[in-house]
Formats: C-alpha cells, structure tokens, sequence
C-alpha cells in the first residue's frame, strides 16, 4: 500500500508475550529486539514460563532498561516440576521492578505434560503470590475452560488485574473473562485461515479498553505475511502485521487499535513508554487495513 505524508501516522505498540529467552533466539536476540524498536514495538514483555526462563526473562530486561520487561511464572506444562523452592523463587522475582506480572500460568489439556491435579494446584498457588504481590497475572488456557474459569473466579476478587494471554477460545469462553473484567490478548492465530477465522468475529466483541496485542514469538507467525522468514520464526517486529488484521476485523483504524492496545498495556502493567520514544511505525490514517487483504 503507498502512504501519502497528508495521511501518515505514528503509533507505538506494546508486544505483552514474546518468548524472547527461547533457544531460537539464542544467536541474535539483539538483532531481533532491534528490528522490533525499529518496527514501532516501543515495549515488550518477556514471557517467564518455568523457573529458569523467568531469571533469564529477568536478565534480559535488565540489559534493556524501560523498553524490556518481564513476567515470572510455570506454564502449566511444567507444572509438575512445581515446589517451594520454585514458588519462593517466584515469590522474590515478583518483588523486582522489572517483573511486572506473576505468569505465565493457567491450565492446558490440550497435551497434558502435567497431571491435572498439579496443574490446578500450580495455578491455584501462583494466583496467591500474584495477590501477595499486588501485580497481575498473565493467563494461559486451552482446552480446560470449566476447570480454569472455576479457578479464575474464585481468585478474581483478590487479583488486581488478569489477562487472558493469546486468546484462541470460543465466543462463549470470551464471554466468561470479559464477565470477570479479564484484559484478553489476541495474537497471529487471527491470521491463521485453518484455525483462526472464528476470531474474526470474537475480536469484535472485546471492548476497546480491554484488548491487547502480541507475537508470542517465535511461535504464531502470522499466516498472511508476505514474506514468510525461511525459518518459519515468529519475531516481535511482526507485531504490526497482527495489529493490522485485528483492525480490520473490528471495522476500526489501526491506529486506534494501536492507541487502545498500546494504553491498556501500559496501564495493564504499569509502567510507562519511553519517551521520546526510540521509533514510532508509520501508518495510513485513511485506510483501516491491509493485512486481511494480502
């Protein structure tokens, strides 16, 4: 699409999952992070999954003060490996500034490396430090609605705020977090024509102030991307593409969505964008999207 300066816009967007700590980025993460800034991704949020993952989640933002930061939690694949030790780990990781939100953790059935039981438990105990820290957690589901939404509800009173990291669920299973007051994550699974095209309707129904954006990189790439990377890696500086196709869905600008989004991950998270910022991506005020039309 050719932009015309009359109608060329900036916007900042915070990616709020990125598995930055992954072994696929073990060789060039510093390349990765600048191709983000250089994107217009004016913040991301590291992704802690296991206890390792969420120092090294930790010692990643620490070398990019107030563009990186970090989450610390057990994703429910591990949750087998959950003890005091780990829960005293995340306890003090919690108590650090850049660590932002206990998580990731939830529940997932879907391939169950964790026995049910360890799993509820997990989640149940990193609700708790969420609570005793006063931050807020970052969620992961899939295929354990009943049992999550059970959980979930029984904590929420007590939790200062809940995402619903990288939504992929049913209208119904929306309807449940927004009735918990859940922030809800959309990823590049909207651009996926085999498995994300029901997400083109369940977008529309997040309220503005509650809808939030991200890669999960390196997993997720979006599906409607020109130019796939040969290495089929998800990265952060796509976080625009996938800003685009959510627009599009919601009948909005992308620059709205790009204000929205950018605002509640902020306010989400609390922390504030760099300023000036390091790069603002361009886009189109007079076009809505382009990304479902590639």
């Amino acid at each position: 699409m050719q932009q015309t300066a009359a109608h060329a816009l900036t916007f900042q967007l915070v990616d709020i999952g990125a598995n930055l700590t992954h072994s696929a980025f073990s060789h060039d993460v510093a390349e990765v992070i600048g191709q983000a800034q250089q994107s217009g991704v004016a913040a991301m949020l590291i992704t802690g999954a296991s206890a390792e993952g969420s120092e090294a989640a930790l010692a990643l933002a620490r070398l990019y003060p107030g563009y990186l930061y970090a989450t610390a939690g057990l994703h429910p694949h591990h949750a087998h490996d959950y003890s005091a030790g780990v829960e005293d780990l995340f306890a003090e990781l919690l108590k650090q500034p850049q660590v932002l939100a206990a998580g990731e953790c939830g529940l997932d059935y879907n391939r169950n490396f964790s026995p049910h039981a360890d799993q509820c438990f997990a989640f149940e105990r990193q609700l708790g430090l969420a609570i005793a820290a006063n931050k807020p957690v970052f969620l992961h589901q899939r295929d354990a609605h009943a049992d999550f939404i059970a959980i979930l509800k029984a904590a929420r009173p007590a939790l200062k705020a809940a995402v619903v990291h990288c939504f992929t669920g049913t209208e119904a299973e929306l309807d449940d977090y927004l009735a918990l007051d859940c922030y809800v994550g959309i990823t590049g699974w909207i651009c996926d024509e085999r498995r994300g095209t029901h997400l083109l309707d369940c977008v529309k129904k997040i309220p503005a102030n509650r809808i939030m954006l991200e890669t999960d990189a390196p997993y997720l790439i979006p599906r409607t991307l020109k130019l796939q990377p040969k290495n089929r890696r998800n990265e952060p500086k796509y976080l625009p593409h996938i800003l685009q196709a959510v627009a599009h869905a919601r009948g909005e600008s992308a620059l709205a969505l790009a204000q929205a989004s950018t605002q509640n991950a902020c306010q989400f998270f609390n922390f504030e964008l760099a300023s000036p910022p390091l790069h603002a991506a361009t886009i189109n005020a007079a076009t809505r999207s382009e990304a479902s039309h590639e």
